[in-house]
């Protein structure tokens, strides 16, 4: 006797998967004629269960069982299968169900301190996949690269008048002044969960251009710009990385709006991207509010990562419990005194040089 069809359904939240199952025989839908031959043949069906989507399958053909058995077992046959999938032309759907896990954990207004403190600690001692999103610091701070010198980033009579802080974080990169308009993305990764990506600056910072080419798509003329965000030529976002042997991050601050009498605690770099033209910082930096919400910005953010990883949301409790060991963070906030010896180190140099 022929078999009859495998029915199966994938419940759907906020476009995660979440579980698998046979679906229920009271559940009616509308049968496809054959297996899937792309995603826009996957169908909403029986509008008393809008959030599920239906799969129905024929058994009669080698393509359908294949299909069947992905989709019943999580892909635990993925590797093998993905080329014939591919052929079968639903390896998007395939890859879904193979995609690695990433928590995500969001913060309001958390102190850049600490949330620097917090990347360095899931570097260095989680083993999972993390993407930190901050909405906005609590109080305007000075961040400089692991290597940057106070006395040739910052003009350091104001950032000591005004009592700034200024920190050295524990990634490359350059120096930026952050604030509650400010938008933080943290992506922590392991090194063989991003399909394509070397564990190189170069490497990842192609894929982030990527990514957050699908958050831009038709918003403004988003480019990666010699590692900056940028709409035309005037940059919203700054990058910074750190490699390990297993491990990398990639974390970005987003201008979504900013003070503009804060640029004033910078100084124009020595090193700057050829495409900035010696403009002052006003004349170089724009204002992501001016393209879209917040909101929109995030929501955009977790369905591009969506097309690369199992979305996982976490609560600050849960990430509080990652062991430390004996982890030593190199994440440092510059003391008063130590600003004022690069300050009378500054003014000598010039002395000398006059």
């Amino acid at each position: 006797m022929q078999p009859g069809p495998i029915t199966c359904y994938r419940h759907i939240t906020r476009r995660r998967i979440t579980h698998l199952h046979l679906l229920p025989p009271k559940i009616k839908s509308k049968y496809l004629s054959s297996w899937f031959a792309s995603t826009s043949d996957i169908k909403k069906t029986d509008p008393r269960h809008t959030s599920r989507l239906i799969i129905k399958v024929k058994t009669k053909t080698p393509s359908a069982l294949v299909l069947s058995l992905v989709i019943l077992t999580n892909a635990f046959l993925f590797p093998f299968l993905f080329l014939a999938l591919t052929k079968m032309g639903i390896a998007h759907e395939a890859r879904k169900l193979g995609l690695p896990l990433m928590n995500v954990v969001r913060f309001k207004g958390m102190p850049i301190l600490e949330q620097l403190f917090l990347e360095e600690k899931l570097l260095r001692t989680s083993s999972d996949n993390w993407c930190i999103v901050n909405d906005g610091t609590s109080t305007p701070s000075v961040v400089m690269g692991l290597s940057g010198k106070a006395s040739e980033l910052l003009e350091l009579g104001f950032v000591l008048r005004d009592e700034v802080p200024v920190i050295r974080r524990f990634t490359g990169g350059g120096t930026v002044i952050v604030d509650h308009g400010t938008i933080f993305v943290t992506l922590i990764c392991n090194k063989d969960d991003v399909l394509g990506v070397q564990p190189y600056p170069r490497s990842i910072m192609s894929w982030s251009g990527l990514l957050y080419g699908q958050v831009f798509r038709g918003i403004g003329d988003f480019q990666l710009r010699e590692n900056d965000y940028v709409f035309g030529d005037r940059k919203f976002g700054g990058n910074a990385q750190s490699i390990t042997k297993n491990r990398w991050i990639h974390h970005t601050s987003f201008l979504w709006d900013y003070e503009v009498k804060n640029m004033a605690y910078l100084k124009l770099p020595a090193r700057a991207p050829e495409y900035r033209l010696e403009r002052d910082h006003n004349e170089f930096i724009c204002r992501m509010k001016e393209y879209l919400s917040r909101s929109l910005f995030v929501e955009k953010t977790t369905e591009a990562l969506e097309t690369h990883f199992s979305l996982q949301p976490m609560n600050s409790e849960t990430i509080g419990a990652v062991h430390e060991g004996g982890f030593v963070h190199t994440t440092s906030l510059l003391t008063k005194q130590e600003l004022k010896d690069a300050l009378a180190s500054s003014l000598e140099s010039i002395a000398h040089s006059s």
